[in-house]
């Protein structure tokens, strides 16, 4: 829950708080008064004032905040914890049981054999221990160093066995924007290959059984030019470099992804971001989604083209 760029808010449990629906139109502090006749008006603007009102899982302190039919509000009792947001990753969401973040660009998911450096799973374990030395998180899966976007952690041993055990069931959707090199003419379409990894760590794909993991990967395009083409990737499986050797298949490499093929670096970074992330909550069973921004340096390649385009 977020209230600047900086500042993350942490929920409070769900036994402290208070779930109303929106049936009808109404200002929010209204709303709040026919909802909760037991409580002052004074009392209800300090609990917007002290960020402890959400309408969507947004924090809402104005009074008049117009709400519409089908929106959810929460009323946390207890005083919210607000932190800031740890540097090179956010927090966008959090309850006692998983934490989701958006990761960036060149940011380790988890520590290798070779390389000890900063990742995000050791600067999230360090973002919660700060608030009791107890705390830990737990590795679900994992984005490439360059690959930007959504990931989730587990706040206990329990949970992440839970959702790696039934992580097919569990996750409902992973979609990718990815730009790749050239004009795809085939404006969607679905890559069906096998994987299999060299010594040297490299996936190679095979269009026939060959022992390899079975890789299916849909793809639609989003937007293009002569130059480059931005599309929405949506994994069937999820395997190691998956989208990389796929999008090399059809001949269009991510940019920058020289170990795929890539010639062109326009960016520096890896044209590939996780936009949205979709599961099944492990606990409540509710089905919950995040869905991030397409990064505007991708955006950026086709608006700095179309600009061309029209002189």
């Amino acid at each position: 829950m977020q209230t600047s760029n900086d500042e993350y808010i942490v929920p409070a449990s769900k036994s402290k708080q208070t779930c109303l629906s929106v049936t009808e139109p109404a200002e929010l502090l209204k709303f709040l008064q026919a909802q909760i006749p037991s409580r002052s008006r004074n009392n209800l603007k300090s609990l917007l004032e002290h960020h402890q009102i959400c309408v969507d899982q947004n924090i809402v302190t104005q009074y008049n905040y117009p709400l519409e039919i089908g929106q959810e509000v929460v009323v946390n009792w207890s005083k919210v914890l607000v932190e800031k947001q740890p540097q090179g990753l956010k927090i966008v969401f959090e309850d006692p049981y998983i934490i989701v973040i958006e990761k960036q660009a060149g940011l380790l998911s988890i520590a290798t054999a070779t390389e000890k450096e900063q990742t995000a799973y050791s600067i999230l374990s360090d973002h919660v221990k700060k608030r009791d030395p107890k705390n830990k998180i737990f590795v679900l899966h994992r984005l490439d160093r360059e690959t930007s976007g959504v990931m989730m952690f587990a706040k206990s041993e329990k949970i992440q066995k839970s959702l790696q055990d039934a992580w097919k069931e569990a996750v409902l959707e992973r979609t990718y924007v990815v730009v790749v090199e050239g004009n795809v003419t085939k404006e969607q379409g679905t890559i069906t290959s096998w994987l299999t990894e060299s010594k040297t760590f490299m996936m190679y794909s095979s269009r026939t059984p060959n022992g390899g993991q079975k890789a299916v990967t849909h793809y639609k395009v989003l937007k293009k030019n002569k130059h480059y083409s931005l599309l929405e990737v949506r994994l069937e499986t999820g395997r190691k470099n998956q989208i990389r050797v796929h999008m090399k298949d059809i001949g269009h490499s991510v940019i920058g992804d020289k170990k795929y093929g890539s010639t062109k670096h326009p960016l520096s970074r890896l044209g590939l971001h996780a936009r949205v992330l979709a599961f099944r909550h492990p606990v409540s069973g509710e089905e919950v989604r995040y869905e991030t921004d397409i990064p505007k340096e991708f955006l950026n390649l086709f608006k700095s083209f179309e600009a061309k385009s029209n002189i």
